[in-house]
């Protein structure tokens, strides 16, 4: 099987409408021109060749992807589409998430990044995010910013399992702590092993995981008796998986002005990494997490 981007998304478009999109009958109305399976993985294209703007992506779809889609939408069709289709992109995230083989795996890594969502005092005080978004400090910037913070758990090739946006000033293990109890019973069956930075330190974080089953590991503080050491090999794992998210995937350009539109938005570079690790396992690719050859 060939590694390119339409080798890859004619097999996501295979996979979405026989595995993902809710089969039986149609609604009233014409049908859409667009389908379901067909508005994933444009969404996933987008990401994938680096377009966040919606306007300058669909114009170059028409050059890029014509052959593969038979009806391209306008921006305000495809906007309003993807919006509302973040039940469906998350849908298709946790099924991509279950077919690779590390799904088996008992370890996890869990990180937390910051989600910028403005850069002036007009827009904090304008937008619709206001009362969800919130100032935050980024420690690896040393800045302060204003947006949300994301919160992912993967496996160690990188697969998303589950994530959330929170208000930064949230702590951090009060959230995580949330987020792993919603969706353990689902994600997260049997006995994990979850790695962790320092910031997730806390008794209670660590009993209350205990309880769901979950074994929580973390580099060791220096005042602390050694147990782990500093776990250097796979924090740097699961803050490259960050980087390539943020990097590659445009996380920080994402361009939401609204929670739906954020949602979404953060939803679609999630889903376009999950799309790319799965095809790589799918054709035994040597470097699961590699995006070169969907990029162009």
């Amino acid at each position: 099987m060939k590694t390119d981007l339409d080798t890859l998304l004619t097999a996501l478009y295979v996979f979405c409408d026989d595995q993902v999109v809710p089969a039986g009958r149609r609604g009233p109305g014409h049908p859409k021109r667009l389908s379901d399976a067909e508005l994933v993985c444009l969404a996933v294209a987008q990401v994938l060749l680096g377009y966040p703007s919606q306007h300058h992506w669909l114009r170059f779809c028409h050059t890029r992807l014509g052959h593969l889609f038979p009806y391209l939408p306008k921006q305000p069709g495809y906007h309003k589409r993807l919006t509302a289709a973040a039940p469906l992109l998350l849908a298709a995230l946790t099924r991509l998430a279950g077919q690779v083989p590390s799904a088996a795996d008992q370890l996890r890594l869990i990180d937390a990044t910051p989600v910028p969502c403005g850069t002036s005092r007009e827009t904090v005080r304008r937008s619709e995010l206001a009362g969800w978004a919130n100032y935050g400090y980024c420690a690896s910037h040393s800045r302060w910013y204003w947006g949300l913070k994301l919160y992912l758990v993967t496996t160690l090739d990188g697969m998303p399992i589950i994530w959330c946006l929170a208000d930064p000033k949230l702590g951090e293990r009060d959230v995580a702590a949330d987020l792993l109890e919603h969706a353990h019973d689902r994600h997260l069956l049997g006995d994990v092993v979850l790695i962790g930075d320092k910031g997730f330190a806390g008794t209670d974080f660590h009993r209350h995981l205990a309880e769901l089953g979950i074994t929580f590991v973390r580099p060791d503080r220096r005042d602390e008796t050694r147990r782990h050491g500093n776990l250097a090999p796979l924090r740097q794992r699961i803050e490259s998986i960050i980087d390539t998210v943020k990097g590659q995937l445009s996380l920080e350009q994402h361009g939401g002005r609204t929670p739906a539109g954020v949602v979404v938005r953060i939803a679609q570079r999630i889903l376009a990494l999950a799309a790319a690790i799965w095809h790589n396992w799918l054709i035994d690719a040597p470097v699961k997490r590699s995006l070169i050859a969907y990029d162009h």
